[in-house]
């Protein structure tokens, strides 16, 4: 990592100070080395928080570490989706990086259809990116990252967790280790599902509105956790009012949501996920702190040179 002091790192971004060009880079060199080593179903100890999206709502970002606590006292798998919509993608996606960084074993960092170039270029990153940095080459760097996350992770074989839901081509856990994951995520097959796809009050599959993947019911989610020895899905994808959604009769999948006033205008409420040792579950509630959609003076947004 060369010069960069990670903690110091992690103050300026807390203090609205964003990285270098050059320490960007480095990061990313060194996450992308971590992330290689983790399969793309990823194994997960519990104890360990489950967080839904974050879209770029940096200081409620902050306010979700204060309230589920710091790692390496909490472990945390992140379900995808931090960047895009939010004003602050470039200072969340670096947090959490320094933090994988910091705790490669503490925190699992898995991707969602925002950590893509298609969704991202279109609704903020690449254009926060542009503007903070004044040129588009840290946006490249941040996609390519995103080619190396893990796409899903389970919790002591029990928990499922991905970002968007199942596939119609995934019938079993360990054909997810067969998908080439370092790419851009394709527009359909069992990779795309994944970070896609959507459950809904049906009985069996259909085509998801969104364009991509399925929208899938509780006889498929049955199936699924029964063929694979899982009590629970766990995913994110879907803005939840009150935080978290459990579905189906028997409550075999759960959606957590983690941007509270989503958007800045939404007024949900947000969520995540604590798994005690024993997988039991409990949700820890929080809101949008004041001040989470204050955008500082332009001036803020120029890279700290140290």
């Amino acid at each position: 990592m060369g010069d960069l002091d990670i903690d110091h790192a992690l103050q300026n971004l807390r203090d609205g100070k964003i990285l270098t060009e050059k320490q960007l880079r480095a990061v990313c060199d060194k996450v992308k080395e971590i992330f290689l080593q983790e399969p793309n179903l990823t194994p997960v100890r519990a104890p360990v928080t489950l967080v839904g999206d974050i879209h770029g709502q940096f200081y409620d970002f902050l306010e979700l570490l204060k309230k589920g606590g710091e790692p390496p006292a909490t472990n945390y798998v992140f379900m995808g989706d931090y960047v895009d919509r939010g004003h602050h993608s470039v200072e969340t996606i670096e947090y959490l990086l320094l933090l994988k960084i910091k705790y490669p074993s503490h925190i699992t960092v898995i991707r969602g259809n925002h950590e893509s170039r298609q969704v991202s270029n279109t609704y903020g990153l690449y254009e926060e990116t542009n503007r903070k940095y004044g040129n588009p080459n840290p946006w490249h760097l941040f996609t390519d990252v995103f080619d190396h996350m893990p796409i899903s992770a389970v919790v002591e074989g029990a928990i499922f967790c991905v970002h968007g839901g199942l596939s119609p081509k995934v019938k079993r856990l360990d054909q997810i280790n067969t998908i080439d994951r370092r790419m851009e995520i394709p527009h359909e097959g069992a990779f795309c599902d994944l970070m896609w796809s959507d459950p809904e009050e049906i009985d069996d599959w259909r085509l998801n509105h969104r364009g991509a993947g399925y929208i899938f019911g509780g006889s498929v989610v049955k199936e699924f956790n029964h063929i694979n020895g899982l009590e629970l899905v766990a995913r994110a994808h879907q803005l939840v009012n009150e935080g978290y959604r459990f579905w189906f009769q028997d409550q075999s999948l759960v959606t957590v949501w983690s941007a509270p006033n989503y958007c800045y205008r939404c007024g949900n409420e947000a969520s995540i996920m604590v798994v005690d040792a024993n997988l039991e579950r409990s949700f820890t509630m929080f809101t949008a702190v004041p001040d989470s959609s204050k955008v500082q003076n332009i001036q803020a947004f120029l890279p700290y040179f140290l």
